[in-house]
């Protein structure tokens, strides 16, 4: 039986005072950039949603700006792990995308950010909060969320192209 391997050239610095190595080759790859994106978009959500955010003036039912706060800060966090645990090792990035963590993950922060993506749009698109004031503000945060739940959805097919061998 033959085995095909692939052998991928990284780049890393390093300083001489430190001894952590930051594998800057993997913000290169296909990957990399994928959750790059995806945790400065979750942070433009985050960002957008927080300081807009008010608790003293409830204007829907069932708070679906509070679940998509929730989603975008949760996979927020979650890929900035991923993402730092393979930035400051050479092997993680290569490792990881081969267990069905990050089949997992991704595919669950892809369905929980078009649920709460899509069902902040359809609370936002209620004739009555057209006037709102933060309306706007709210509309760019659930669109970035289903923006953010497509590069997930293309992470997972990644991932699970990667845990099949394929």
């Amino acid at each position: 039986m033959s085995h095909s391997v692939t052998i991928t050239r990284t780049t890393t610095s390093t300083t001489n005072t430190s001894y952590i190595v930051l594998n800057t080759g993997y913000l290169k790859s296909f990957p990399g950039l994928l959750k790059l994106f995806q945790l400065l978009i979750g942070a433009a959500v985050v960002g957008i949603i927080a300081w807009y955010y008010n608790r003293t003036s409830v204007w829907f039912s069932g708070n679906p700006d509070l679940f998509h706060f929730l989603m975008a800060t949760t996979f927020m966090i979650g890929t900035f792990c991923l993402l730092l645990s393979c930035l400051t090792s050479l092997s993680t990035g290569g490792i990881i995308s081969k267990t069905i963590y990050e089949l997992i993950y991704h595919s669950v922060a892809a369905i929980l950010l078009l649920a709460s993506s899509l069902n902040f749009i359809i609370a936002l698109s209620d004739s009555r909060f057209k006037g709102y004031h933060h309306y706007d503000a709210y509309m760019a945060a659930a669109v970035m969320g289903l923006v953010n739940c497509v590069l997930y959805f293309i992470s997972a097919f990644l991932a699970h192209r990667s845990y099949r061998g394929i």
